[in-house]
């Protein structure tokens, strides 16, 4: 019945004999399997499909989203409020809780579609041979040891060795990344050769573009190709983003710190003789005070503002978080093909005449120039360059068609890359008319060329294209500058392809041949010799001009960029060097291949992929090691890709970058970030706002902090004191909390970029939230504001208010302090002034809000009385303001002192 699965696996198909192959599958070459043994492959081998994680359930994920240490207080908190029967306290805290929930809740059902994705897009028709009979089955049907027919159009079903083929070509593109269709052969091959050079093998999900063939199912579902990367994927680690990381510390630091504030508390009340049922309110009364409710839908909203400013910039964020991700980033590890170029083969060079020529314009877009010396030719500049053009556009089965406003080509790409070189040329519309084809020998890789047969007024010609080492065999003669006939130059002609191929260009030679005798079909023995010599064309799938400048950036921010790509290494390398990638004195280009890093063990990859930048014919779980190479070196890694083969470093990366246009569904559904546009400068964009949504939540951070934990220590010093009166009450507390993280803090989320901020280098990983900068203004906040509540109080009480006036100076002390100091926070080094006062209007906005929701609060009688305030004075306004500019001044004096000293 054939082999066990692992032996499957063990096997180097590619190194074998058909005829042995179909030994080992116990399968017939002339009859194919017998359809009664479909069933026990079947049963043996499983359908031909992609296994699924199991993931976790909506329930779990829901409660997970509850594992957060600072939450764990507000729980805690929301069910003591509520066995106290504190309705309004237990309602508005647990409100807090189960909205920031649902957010992350939501985010992360939307994330992970990996899987399904990669199994769809294995979901196709086959052709298949069972007891001698040909039949159309579902591709989840397929067995090892079936014989498959494949002809142009159709998606390979399951890896297969060949047995038979007719001028097949396959596009593994999304495989391997090779950027040009894969000429196939059935011949055997060394058992080293790398998964990209298996000339006869074919890979499920890739597609014919050319020709036909045959051969015999060697694996399915999770044993092809594919279905590794399938487990690649699943077996990527889930990292924490670096924000992530952060708060979580943060949040452990903030946890075991109110906690003690309130034990120490709670001990000391019942020391110094107070009730334990007061001390225990007044404990959960500084944890309330003391956590910052509204940092997680700061963070979120601030997140979600990210997104909408990158929606606009053409990046579609799949994974909240990663907005944030993106500003930490220090290492972009891109593919090569269609993402830092065009995926579309493009002439950049023509040499016919002896002259060289340069082919302005990139991809399927006829907008572009030929050029001599920098002048602009057609067409009729020379007979040289007519029949060189000519002949690319003649002897050619590829087609330009226009799909939703953009051209693309259907049939080969090097194809539609001569069509287009021959329009910007402004070759004649009816060139085809004129030149009508009546026989022609189709691209065979036993001939390296294709040859076309035309009928003209002036005769018959024969026009030839094919590998230049070939057609100079064929050749006696060439054109010269001046279109005369000349004896053919075989040494010039191969060094200037030899100049062109170390450029990383593909190189085509064109030749013709006029026949007047006007014969009807064209022979290899036609054209075998006396040839004349037309041209080279040289293409390559260039940069995307956009490209260059958004690397100049990513240098200028101290982002590193690496190129990881599987086409081949001089094509990689020249691209590394045309978009500029590595930079300084001892720029290094070489690129590594694939099979060199085979060599080196885990330890020895992270110096490599340290070291290097352009990585070559790489597997996909090659990219997968270095991007985990690159994570152990404490690097935030950013892996862009559009290919099945890039989806699990895309995973596995920090922050997995797809392209929307060229992406697979597998790569889009494996990545945090699309792009709308297939641009890489858009990465440059989306690390701007990153780095902007990092500043801004830090700003959140650095203006709640000293009010929060001035509420605690506020609470702390009265029960140390021993005062008969709390200054604030826990209900209170929670007014100032979510007033002002509304109206104040969130205004906070809507801070436009600062000025060189892609002139920084990225922010430390491992840079704590609480750095000395916010250590130091929390202290000296807290201290203004704790002594502020307590001075102001007390003289409150000392001209004879009532407590619920005095009280209402303590909570509006917090509240004017907040807003000043809020104007601080809008830049961690710059004032108010340099940012310009109306940079940010809803800054503005928040503040008067604020203050009528304050007058509401102090002076609206159901609102005081269930808050137990009352209104006061002008003169007790006076006071309250002149500590919230004193607040701001110190501040401003620190920032410029700060400055200084820095300079």
């Amino acid at each position: 019945m054939g082999l066990e699965q692992e032996q499957i696996q063990q096997k180097s198909w590619h190194n074998i004999e058909p005829k042995d192959i179909f030994i080992e599958f116990n399968s017939n070459v002339e009859t194919g399997l017998k359809i009664s043994e479909i069933l026990k492959r079947q049963e043996k081998y499983g359908k031909n499909i992609l296994t699924q994680k199991k993931g976790d359930g909506p329930v779990k994920r829901f409660l997970m989203q509850f594992n957060n240490p600072l939450l764990y207080i507000l729980i805690v908190s929301s069910f003591v409020t509520l066995l106290l029967q504190e309705w309004a306290d237990c309602s508005v805290i647990f409100g807090v809780v189960l909205i920031n929930a649902i957010v992350g809740f939501v985010q992360e059902s939307k994330a992970i579609k990996s899987l399904e994705a990669l199994a769809k897009s294995m979901t196709t028709q086959a052709v298949v041979l069972r007891d001698g009979e040909r039949m159309h089955i579902d591709s989840s049907e397929v067995v090892p040891g079936d014989i498959l027919f494949f002809v142009s159009g159709d998606k390979v079903a399951a890896d297969i060795r060949l047995i038979n083929s007719r001028e097949l070509q396959i596009n593994e593109s999304a495989l391997t990344g090779e950027s040009v269709p894969v000429e196939k052969s059935i011949g055997s091959i060394d058992v080293s050769t790398s998964l990209a050079d298996r000339k006869n093998m074919l890979y499920a999900s890739t597609l014919v573009t050319y020709g036909s063939g045959k051969g015999i199912v060697i694996a399915t579902g999770d044993n092809t190709e594919v279905g590794k990367i399938s487990q690649l994927i699943s077996t990527a680690d889930v990292l924490d983003t670096p924000l992530t990381e952060k708060m979580g510390k943060f949040s452990m630091f903030l946890l075991w710190l109110i906690l003690s504030m309130a034990a120490v508390t709670f001990g000391v009340g019942l020391f110094l003789g107070q009730e334990a049922k007061l001390m225990f309110l007044a404990a959960i009364g500084l944890s309330v005070a003391a956590v910052p409710e509204g940092l997680p839908a700061a963070m979120t909203i601030t997140l979600a503002i990210g997104v909408s400013r990158m929606a606009k910039r053409k990046a579609i964020i799949r994974n909240l978080p990663a907005v944030e991700t993106l500003g930490s980033t220090t290492v972009i590890c891109s593919d090569k093909t269609g993402t830092l170029t065009e995926n579309q083969m493009t002439v950049t060079e023509i040499v016919a005449g002896n002259k060289k020529f340069n082919v302005f314009g990139t991809g399927y877009s006829t907008d572009g120039q030929i050029k001599y010396n920098d002048t602009a030719v057609d067409i009729e500049y020379s007979k040289a360059l007519r029949i060189c053009l000519k002949a690319g556009y003649l002897c050619n089965d590829a087609k330009i068609i226009n799909i939703d406003g953009r051209n693309d080509v259907q049939g080969d790409p090097t194809e539609g890359a001569l069509i287009i070189s021959a329009i910007k040329s402004n070759i004649d519309d009816n060139v085809t008319s004129k030149f009508q084809r009546i026989d022609s020998i189709p691209f065979e890789s036993e001939y390296q060329y294709m040859a076309t047969l035309h009928k003209t007024e002036n005769g018959n010609i024969i026009f030839v294209k094919g590998a230049i080492e070939k057609i100079v065999t064929m050749c006696s003669s060439m054109l010269d500058e001046n279109g005369n006939n000349v004896p053919f130059d075989k040494q010039s002609v191969m060094t200037t392809a030899e100049d062109m191929a170390s450029r990383g260009l593909r190189v085509l030679g064109f030749a013709y041949v006029q026949n007047k005798e006007k014969v009807l079909q064209v022979h290899h023995k036609d054209i075998s010799e006396g040839l004349i010599f037309a041209g080279l064309q040289s293409m390559i799938d260039p940069a995307r001009p956009e490209v260059i400048e958004a690397v100049k950036k990513c240098h200028t921010a101290g982002i590193k960029i690496k190129m990881i790509t599987g086409d081949h290494a001089l094509t990689a390398s020249a691209i590394a060097k045309a978009i500029g990638i590595v930079y300084g004195e001892q720029a290094n280009y070489k690129a590594v291949t694939g099979n060199e890093l085979e060599k080196f063990n885990d330890e020895q990859l992270k110096d490599i992929a340290e070291k290097y930048f352009v990585f070559a014919r790489v597997t996909p779980e090659q990219k997968l090691r270095l991007v985990r190479a690159l994570q152990s070196r404490n690097n935030i890694c950013a892996m862009t890709g559009d290919g099945v083969n890039d989806a699990p470093a895309l995973k596995q990366s920090n922050i997995g970058v797809s392209m929307g246009i060229a992406g697979t569904e597998v790569a889009k559904e494996s990545a945090d970030m699309v792009l709308t546009d297939d641009n890489f400068a858009s990465i440059v964009s989306a690390v701007e706002e990153g780095r902007c949504v990092f500043d801004n939540i830090k700003k959140f951070v650095l203006w709640t902090l000293p009010t929060n934990l001035a509420q605690g220590f506020a609470m702390m010093t009265a029960i140390f004191l021993n005062r008969p009166e709390l200054p604030i009450l826990p209900a209170q507390i929670l007014w100032i909390n979510m007033s002002t993280a509304l109206f104040l803090g969130m205004m906070l989320s809507f801070e436009p970029k600062e000025k060189g901020i892609m002139e920084r280098k990225p922010i430390d990983p491992k840079m704590p939230i609480m750095d000395n900068l916010v250590i130091a203004r929390t202290i000296i906040i807290s201290v203004f504001i704790i002594s502020g509540v307590f001075v102001l109080f007390d003289y409150e009480r000392a001209l004879g208010a009532s407590l619920e006036q005095a009280r209402g100076v303590a909570v509006s002390v917090f509240i004017v302090c907040q807003s000043f100091y809020l104007l601080n926070c809008r830049s961690i080094d710059k004032s108010i002034f340099k940012l310009g006062l109306w940079s940010n209007p809803y800054i503005w906005l928040g503040i008067f809000t604020m203050f009528i929701t304050q007058y509401i609060f102090l002076y609206f009688p159901p609102v005081s009385n269930f808050f137990s305030v009352t209104g006061f004075g002008v003169d007790s306004w006076l006071r309250i303001l002149t500590l919230g500019f004193i607040i701001y001044s110190v501040i401003g004096l620190e920032k410029f002192i700060t400055t200084k000293l820095k300079k």
